[in-house]
């Protein structure tokens, strides 16, 4: 509790001591940063940290990287960050290894589930939340390693723990390019279309791409084509960057790296870029490998939007930018216009409901601080009075909004904040 109080106030000082331009930003900016530390972070019997992800009490682990991921960049300024957010990192690879096709997990095995009756092909564990097989699950242990790597250079967090967790990953995603050959399956009834996979729980019919096979998106709705390009794009991009940090023993899990990226890349190429409406190529969100693919995008991260953030692809490239545009026009069935906001929703929300975490996106991957801080602002001024974020907002409305506490977005609006002062220091010093 000492712990967390000291370092409560260390955020508390550093956003003080980094002004914003407007006083409401800069007063839920001070107020938000603490946020997944203070309320969402628990210390373990075993060292490492579970990460609520708000009002649900489970940890999805792709919302607990992009929940502490804003903290990686201040640990020069708080190093007392740095042993939490590995304690993080050990507790994801910790789960992956306790079931690699779950998606969230109980902070202890208590037995609890969203649905207790859902079917698979193995048990839940009693400390499985439920049991959706996503790309990103697998993704946010390996981003949040570089992410830590990049800055503090420490490369203890690549220990034999991490690389036979990465181990299992990798088999995973092969085995997931086949996905014919996997035992996985997911069942629920008497549910949504989009809770459950159809053709008994193997999801709808699929060609061989090189693509890995995805079962849910990171809404956790089902994926209408099984090859989600944003989460592929994702593991590309992790697995590429870890390539060189693998041990020099480690050859052939090297080479099958190495065969998966350019699997994926190539996958990519020639099954996800399609023709847009405004006949400019740009990337489909999914895709089956039979000739079908779904041009839209979603809230949710890995999203087409997020790519440059995610380091995925440059913002300038000319195929991002096609596709970019499409996502953020009407064209897009997830794109909502309103008087208070405008921005992607996702199938997961009611319609016309905009997210947070979106906006924030939308700042994150722009290219002038103009279009950053209008976004900040916006944000500000949808908290339908609460002062944080939420997961869907009405876009006319603010005070109609999902989930009280939704820490994700909460931090992804501080990423952005954290993105706009770094912008004003740098012009600072020019």
């Amino acid at each position: 509790m000492e712990e967390k109080s000291a370092l409560a106030t260390a955020l508390t000082e550093y956003a003080e001591a980094h002004p914003l331009p407007d006083t409401a930003t800069q007063t839920m900016f001070r107020t938000l940063l603490p946020d997944a530390l203070v309320k969402a972070t628990r210390r373990q019997p075993d060292g490492t940290y579970f990460v609520a992800t708000g009002d649900i009490p489970a940890m999805w682990l792709r919302d607990a990287t992009f929940q502490v991921l804003p903290y990686v960049q201040l640990i020069k300024d708080i190093p007392d960050l740095k042993p939490i957010l590995e304690g993080v990192l050990r507790r994801e690879l910790a789960f992956v290894r306790l079931d690699p096709y779950a998606n969230a997990f109980n902070e202890t095995a208590s037995g609890a589930h969203w649905r207790a009756d859902d079917e698979s092909d193995r048990p839940m564990s009693p400390q499985v939340w439920e049991r959706k097989f996503e790309i990103d699950t697998l993704c946010a242990p390996l981003l949040l390693a570089v992410n830590l790597y990049a800055e503090t250079g420490d490369a203890s967090i690549f220990d034999i723990d991490f690389w036979a967790t990465f181990t299992l990953i990798l088999t995973i995603f092969e085995q997931e390019q086949h996905h014919e050959r996997s035992p996985y399956f997911f069942r629920r009834s008497d549910t949504d279309e989009n809770d459950t996979l159809p053709n008994n729980g193997l999801g709808n019919p699929i060609g061989e791409t090189g693509l890995i096979w995805d079962g849910f998106r990171p809404s956790d709705n089902r994926c209408e084509y099984g090859f989600h390009i944003p989460a592929n794009l994702l593991a590309k991009t992790v697995l590429t960057h870890l390539l060189p940090l693998m041990p020099v023993d480690e050859r052939l899990l090297a080479k099958r790296t190495q065969t998966l990226v350019a699997a994926i890349e190539q996958g990519v190429m020639t099954y996800a870029i399609q023709t847009l409406p405004s006949g400019e190529q740009g990337l489909a969100y999914e895709v089956d490998g039979l000739g079908h693919a779904r041009l839209m995008d979603d809230a949710n991260v890995p999203s087409l939007l997020s790519l440059p953030f995610l380091g995925a692809i440059a913002a300038d490239d000319p195929l991002y930018l096609a596709t970019k545009a499409f996502i953020l026009s009407p064209q897009n069935p997830y794109y909502y216009e309103g008087k208070m906001l405008t921005g992607i929703g996702s199938e997961h929300t009611p319609p016309e409901y905009v997210w947070p975490i979106a906006v924030a996106m939308e700042g994150l991957v722009a290219t002038t601080a103009a279009d950053k801080m209008a976004k900040l602002l916006l944000l500000v001024a949808t908290t339908g009075g609460t002062g944080q974020c939420h997961e869907g907002v009405q876009k006319d409305d603010p005070l109609q909004y999902t989930r009280t506490w939704f820490s994700w977005a909460n931090m992804t609006f501080c990423q952005l904040a954290l993105d706009v002062i770094q912008q004003q220091e740098q012009e600072g010093l020019r």
